[in-house]
């Protein structure tokens, strides 16, 4: 079971994805886990004040950056002591070290594929650290032995949307999750044009076909119609 632990200061904006679909079904069934983790938790509790009775204002993670600049930047302190919390007996024993990786989502980081959701699969943990505002304290980095991922080349409010595109990504590749392994598109022969019944679609006066090839039966014709599909047209 691959147990993926998210870093966010807004755990509410996951759970109506990982409450659906295939991530919960795969959930329920014992073969992933999510945990969240508030870096707000982790802040250090004022002096005569009770971790319980903390207000807003004393569960801040922001500062202001220095060096001047828009925006605020999350402490480092927080988010190590959620790393901590979330794997920090299990890197500190070599063996199971190995089955972690923590994923630091950055524009800058490496482009996150196919090809690394296949490795990740057989893994034990990954953390997932979701930056707002203007970033996080790059010591975090530092710390911890991080992986700058990028989901693409654009720039996100916060690293919520990457985290669930990994969980997304990484579960269908767990054996189990889809019931069928072969509804993993790419490891398939498979085209971007899917096409089922009617045959004949009518839609305001005009009518649209289902491609020939699919309806003769003859396999190595579909495939290679697939295959085109596939490469692009």
């Amino acid at each position: 079971m691959i147990t993926f632990h998210v870093i966010t200061l807004f755990p509410e904006s996951l759970e109506s994805y990982l409450n659906a679909s295939i991530v919960r079904r795969a959930g329920e069934r014992g073969l992933i886990s999510v945990k969240c983790y508030n870096p707000r938790d982790f802040v250090a509790v004022p002096k005569g004040k009770k971790a319980d009775k903390l207000s807003f204002a004393d569960r801040r993670v922001d500062k202001r950056p220095y060096g001047g600049g828009p925006g605020m930047v999350i402490e480092a302190l927080p988010i190590l002591k959620a790393i901590d919390k979330a794997v920090g007996k299990k890197l500190a024993k070599a063996a199971s070290a190995k089955k972690v990786k923590i994923l630091f989502f950055s524009p800058a980081g490496e482009q996150f594929s196919n090809a690394a959701a296949d490795s990740f699969k057989t893994l034990t943990d990954i953390v997932l650290i979701c930056g707002r505002y203007e970033g996080i304290d790059a010591r975090v980095n530092q710390a911890f032995k991080t992986m700058p991922v990028s989901v693409g080349p654009y720039t996100l409010t916060g690293g919520e949307l990457p985290a669930m595109i990994v969980i997304d990504t990484v579960s269908r590749r767990i054996p189990g999750v889809l019931g069928d392994d072969l509804s993993i598109e790419e490891s398939r022969i498979a085209s971007s044009d899917v096409y089922t019944r009617p045959e004949v679609l009518e839609f305001k006066g005009k009518k649209y076909k289902v491609p020939k090839v699919l309806l003769g039966g003859n396999h190595a014709l579909i495939d290679e119609w697939k295959l085109k599909g596939k490469k692009g047209k």
